[in-house]
């Protein structure tokens, strides 16, 4: 133990290099999806920053959303695609294994505070409209913002030093494209069960508790909907809730399948697969349902492309 305590290890990350003929293509797939990704975050940026019909505590919120996901993809992707080039398996040192999850986990967790602001903003908007300008001032939005990165950081702090304490094989193998918590973890030689049980722990407490108060959050707003007596009051009330739902289900099923499931159900290529998803997928799909299913966004949109139209 001495031995493998004297110097940083540098970790191997497997990758996809037993997909071989899966590679080139996938790699075709993952930039496409960065590229649209880095699109439409920007987009939602601009126009939420730019639209005087956007300047409001939800469009403000969303705006966050979009540069945790650019942020988020960013951290993963790049070095993704890197290895998707080389065909084989590329090694990461020590210091930038521990960087991409620290990252990783501060924008993760970031986000699912992030989410349960935005449903509580909606949840003020909807049942309580009366005091919806104070419950949401600007410092309360500011503040549910800076909370959100402050849970993210103190949680990625706290999960990286009960891991990267640990000792480590000389050459430990990964069997992901990432330096994702438990894989890591697992490759601890010594006292991982008990961090394991730390971490997986804390994982569960950060993805449940968000949930359980946005699922609170929507069960008042749905007895509201249900008290209205006009249905077209009903359907213009659930589709201000609707894109953000959409989003919720994306990012906490997959987070809840990928950190709750039970170790002996798990395989390496359905990890690598779940990872895949939340990392390129999730953050692509975001801000194209916020454009279809959001009307006010749509217009702005549209509003936009005629402005700059018109200019040329």
């Amino acid at each position: 133990m001495a031995e493998e305590n004297r110097t940083l290890p540098e970790f191997l990350l497997l990758g996809f290099s037993d997909l071989r003929a899966l590679q080139g293509p996938l790699f075709w797939v993952v930039l496409l999806f960065y590229l649209v990704t880095l699109l439409g975050n920007s987009m939602i940026i601009l126009l939420t920053q730019v639209s005087p019909a956007l300047h409001s505590p939800m469009y403000f919120f969303l705006r966050h959303l979009s540069v945790l996901e650019l942020l988020y993809t960013t951290d993963i992707v790049p070095r993704t695609l890197a290895d998707l080039a080389s065909q084989q398996p590329r090694a990461i040192s020590f210091p930038s294994c521990v960087a991409q999850m620290y990252v990783f986990i501060v924008l993760g967790i970031s986000e699912c505070c992030l989410l349960t602001a935005m449903a509580y903003d909606r949840y003020a908007a909807i049942c309580r409209p009366l005091h919806y300008s104070t419950l949401m001032s600007w410092r309360a939005c500011m503040a549910m913002v800076a909370v959100s990165w402050l849970m993210g950081v103190i949680t990625a702090t706290t999960h990286s030093s009960l891991i990267f304490t640990l000792p480590f094989p000389s050459r430990p193998i990964i069997p992901h494209f990432l330096c994702d918590i438990l894989p890591v973890l697992r490759l601890a030689s010594a006292g991982k069960h008990r961090s394991e049980i730390s971490v997986v722990t804390a994982t569960v407490v950060f993805i449940m508790v968000p949930f359980s108060l946005i699922v609170a959050s929507y069960a008042r707003i749905l007895g509201v909907i249900l008290a209205m007596a006009s249905t077209q009051s009903r359907r213009k009330v659930f589709s201000t809730c609707s894109s953000h739902l959409l989003v919720v289900c994306l990012f906490f099923g997959t987070a809840s399948i990928t950190y709750i499931r039970p170790r002996a159900g798990s395989s390496v290529t359905m990890n690598r697969i779940l990872s895949l998803f939340y990392t390129v997928i999730t953050p692509m799909l975001n801000p194209i349902i916020y454009t279809l299913r959001n009307k006010e966004v749509a217009g702005a949109l549209h509003h936009m492309a005629k402005r700059q139209v018109s200019s040329l």
